[in-house]
């Protein structure tokens, strides 16, 4: 299937894609920020550049987009219908550079965060569910846990 832009366009397009200061992350920073958390953005001296890194906690959380990063049954993980090829293997590259940098933080005992796009998505739809989100990252931070992924299935109620 052909694209229905042109090349100018499509291009113009994947421009405006942010890398750093999505909605998600700044959506979780200010969350974590009025509950009393203080933490620095993107530092350079931890592997991976994490979107929030909290130095008290040695805790890196990564706000992953679903597309990106291929969140496994999430329908925001679909594969684009031209060059397929090509995404595919942007997309394994991705999720090889994710599990390294997992492996590097964890090595330097650093813990690993990982919250998914979808479910910043869900708990922003339903004001009921935001505090669920925020308590289950919070629980985390405080527990002495590795490694943990939140994603919209696990943390709000189906």
């Amino acid at each position: 299937m052909a694209d229905i832009k042109s090349p100018e366009e499509r291009s113009k397009n994947m421009a405006a894609i942010r890398c750093k200061n999505t909605k998600p992350e700044i959506y979780l920073r200010k969350a974590l920020y009025a509950r009393g958390y203080r933490y620095r953005i993107a530092p350079t001296t931890v592997p991976g550049h994490p979107d929030i890194y909290l130095a008290k906690y040695r805790l890196a959380i990564f706000v992953h987009g679903c597309f990106w990063h291929r969140h496994e049954g999430c329908k925001y993980s679909y594969m684009p219908k031209s060059r397929i090829e090509f995404w595919k293997q942007k997309f394994e590259n991705n999720v090889a550079r994710d599990r390294l940098v997992r492996q590097q933080l964890m090595s330097e005992d650093v813990r690993c965060l990982i919250v998914w796009e979808c479910a910043i998505n869900q708990s922003q739809k339903k004001a009921w569910s935001s505090e669920s989100l925020i308590d289950a990252v919070v629980d985390f931070i405080e527990s002495d846990g590795k490694y943990m992924e939140i994603s919209a299935d696990r943390v709000l109620p189906s």
